[in-house]
């Protein structure tokens, strides 16, 4: 975030992000960071949708709150239902997150707490990748979106949480949701290091993660 003191020049940086696995690169993208006044959530009406609630523990402690979107992603959201009713994402680490931008968690394969942190962000689950579920839904703050590979069609099992709107990813992720409750625990979650936002030492971790329908 920036202090409020910069010119609008300085609050314009490149952000070289990577949202899933090595080999993805979002690229490039002039990023408008916000003021030290944290963006709050835009309001998302959903409906009568299922949620989902996140225990999170590190430099974060709560609950966020996540309203799900079938109606914009009924397949992915089906996999995050069977996923979490399995414990999957029980004791997944957030382990890239770049501030102003987002949060990344969710690689139920390598990104566990008490496994190899080395290699957190190149795994997924053991079913099979999700073909892409593209809208006009924007990103905005507490936007939840599947992150996958150059492949749009890799979305499996991470996903990251929007700290701020990111209009560069309209159309190109796809949407799972929206964070209804829990954002001031969103913004606390521990911050990675340079321009791919990789968490150093140890990361905020989901201990766990349930469904409310």
């Amino acid at each position: 975030m920036s202090d409020g003191n910069y010119t609008p020049r300085d609050r314009r940086t490149f952000i070289m992000a990577f949202l899933a696995g090595v080999a993805l690169v979002v690229g490039y993208a002039i990023y408008t960071l916000w003021p030290s006044t944290p963006p709050e959530l835009d309001p998302v009406v959903v409906g009568d949708a299922p949620k989902i609630e996140i225990t999170v523990e590190g430099e974060a402690n709560g609950v966020i709150e996540i309203t799900l979107r079938p109606d914009l992603a009924p397949m992915h959201v089906e996999r995050i239902i069977t996923l979490a009713n399995e414990g999957t994402y029980d004791n997944v680490v957030f382990h890239r997150v770049i501030d102003g931008f987002m949060a990344q968690t969710g690689d139920v394969e390598f990104g566990k707490a008490d496994g190899n942190g080395g290699r957190a962000g190149q795994g997924g689950s053991s079913y099979p990748d999700l073909k892409a579920e593209f809208t006009d839904e924007p990103y905005l703050a507490g936007t939840v979106g599947m992150a996958r590979s150059q492949n749009p069609n890799s979305a499996n099992s991470q996903f990251f949480i929007m700290f701020a709107p990111g209009d560069f990813l309209n159309g190109k992720y796809t949407v799972v949701g929206n964070v209804t409750g829990g954002f001031d625990v969103v913004q606390a979650i521990k911050l990675g290091k340079g321009p791919n936002g990789s968490v150093l030492g140890k990361p905020d971790v989901m201990t766990s993660m349930r469904v409310v329908e």
